[in-house]
């Protein structure tokens, strides 16, 4: 029930504050992909002021947010635009884009009270790694010779590649008329459409 009444108040609230057919569009899509409410977390014991209980939820995330309030350069109400260093290509990035979705990439990042986030998992474990370090280094001193030609010798394959030496069969050749297709859409019986 406390799922469903979160859900209720938490998109009642955005349909009375944003009053455009677009967010109506959202909230009406929440309710149908949602059907079980919003995940909500009540703590035990008294229950405190309704403002004071999101407060304290959410202070724990300004210690540490996903994102760095010095990344957003400009918000005008309904753009957001921030900064970030590209992996690809090592550079300072900007990106501008509706609100909305911006608060949606952060929030996900809110996990419910008690859920718990693997950061590292096996030889990147901070512990682990630290047991295994030397081992590591003797291993890469050993094959430094032989790893500087390697990259060379190795060439990266593309998926379409791998399917084809693993099957013998092309994935991007249509099995009736025999001619290349192009990827439009990939379904996950689980996830459904990306």
């Amino acid at each position: 029930m406390l799922h469903k009444k979160w859900q209720w108040y938490a998109l009642e609230m955005g349909r009375e504050t944003v009053k455009t057919d677009e967010i109506n569009t959202l909230i009406d899509t929440c309710y149908q992909r949602y059907p079980n409410g919003f995940v909500a977390n009540v703590p035990k014991g008294d229950v405190p002021a309704r403002y004071q209980s999101l407060a304290m939820y959410l202070a724990k995330y300004v210690v540490s947010p996903p994102s760095s309030g010095r990344r957003i350069d400009r918000y005008d109400g309904q753009q957001v635009t921030s900064h970030y260093r590209s992996h690809k290509t090592d550079r300072v990035e900007r990106e501008r884009g509706d609100v909305y979705p911006f608060i949606g990439r952060m929030i996900q990042h809110v996990f419910p009270k008690g859920f718990k986030r693997m950061r590292y998992y096996g030889v990147q474990a901070p512990k682990t790694f630290a047991k295994i370090k030397c081992l590591i280094q003797e291993a890469l001193a050993k094959i430094k010779g032989v790893v500087k030609g390697a990259i060379k010798i190795i060439a990266a394959k593309t998926y379409r590649e791998r399917y084809r030496q693993s099957t013998g069969r092309d994935p991007l050749r249509c099995p009736h008329c025999h001619h290349e297709m192009g990827i439009w859409k990939i379904w996950h019986p689980a996830y459904g459409g990306l």
